[in-house]
């Protein structure tokens, strides 16, 4: 497997001790930061690896599905386990359980929109609380071994936005890294992100800042660093269907062949890691995006997305993939080499 591409960027950054070799980072998203995705972003040079979030009260019962959310391979590093919850005394427990999978940073969710986590007092939620974040950072910095971070939303809605005191609060507290998406709780995903409220918690923190919110073109992850300054770039939506934007590579300047060796190589190490039937079943999401540049006929399309087992499914996208290879295509541009 090739070496991830080297940091294109001046400023790739320490997290205390621990190195940051790219500026451009993979948002911890429910459904899709996996091992699977999360990893090939990794070797396409995303410059920290997040675990999908998992709840504290989970760790603490053992459940299976958040052992497995927590796994992740040695050459991820460094890699982020994400906890979310309201109570700190769990949270706390759940954190100290973690810990011993030796990841190298542990991260509270203060950014989850979904009702049923906000209506809680979890990831969104926590921001309506600013003296229990405080309790929380202080408890967690001082009984972990490794660093604490935390990824915020600027507020509730219009009307409540505590982004900066949230911001003094996790670094006076031990916080170190903060991420801020630029929306509020009540956006979700719409509207756009707020960079000022970015820039504006950079002039008052001294820890490592990744900006997140409305980045989906290599000249986007540029315009966020130069107007907010922060240190980094964390990308979400816009890494789904452009996993080589962490490569600074535009989506429309990847050829075929490379898309389809690298839908090959997701969905084979989504069979590996979760079995053939849930492996081809939860990939569908997936290749939806990778194909949304391409008109495919809708039968095959349809026969893709419906295929139950590997061997009709990558008997599909070969037929897919044969649709857009150009003959004659006399192509110099280097095709990354993941396997």
């Amino acid at each position: 497997m090739k070496h991830r591409q080297p940091s294109t960027s001046e400023n790739a950054f320490f997290i205390r001790e621990i190195p940051v070799d790219n500026d451009v980072i993979l948002a911890p998203m429910d459904g899709f930061s996996d091992y699977p995705f999360r990893s090939i972003c990794r070797k396409l040079g995303s410059g920290l690896s997040y675990t999908e979030f998992v709840r504290a009260e989970d760790v603490l019962k053992g459940n299976k599905q958040t052992q497995q959310k927590l796994y992740y391979a040695e050459d991820e590093r460094p890699v982020i386990f994400q906890l979310y919850g309201d109570n700190i005394d769990t949270l706390v427990k759940a954190a100290l359980h973690i810990q011993k999978l030796n990841p190298d940073m542990i991260d509270i969710n203060m950014g989850c929109p979904t009702k049923s986590v906000t209506q809680r007092g979890a990831g969104a939620g926590l921001l309506r609380t600013p003296i229990k974040i405080a309790r929380l950072f202080r408890r967690l910095t001082a009984v972990l071994d490794v660093p604490v971070s935390a990824k915020m939303r600027i507020g509730w809605d219009d009307d409540y936005q505590p982004y900066k005191l949230i911001a003094k609060i996790v670094e006076e507290n031990g916080g170190a890294l903060l991420a801020v998406h630029g929306r509020t709780k009540k956006q979700g995903y719409h509207g756009r992100a707020n960079w000022d409220a970015i820039a504006e918690i950079r002039q008052i923190i001294s820890i490592p800042l990744l900006g997140n919110g409305d980045v989906r073109t290599v000249a986007d992850i540029e315009r966020m660093k130069s107007y907010t300054g922060c240190d980094g770039v964390m990308i979400g939506r816009g890494a789904i269907a452009n996993p080589w934007i962490f490569s600074r590579r535009e989506r429309h300047s990847i050829p075929p062949e490379e898309v389809y060796k690298l839908m090959r190589l997701h969905l084979r190490r989504n069979v590996t890691f979760y079995g053939e039937d849930l492996g081809v079943i939860l990939f569908r999401k997936n290749a939806v995006q990778y194909l949304a540049p391409y008109s495919i006929p809708r039968e095959k399309r349809k026969r893709l997305l419906t295929s139950k087992t590997l061997n009709d499914f990558l008997n599909t996208l070969e037929e897919i993939y044969q649709l857009f290879m150009v003959k004659g295509n006399n192509t110099k541009e280097q095709i990354i080499s993941l396997t």
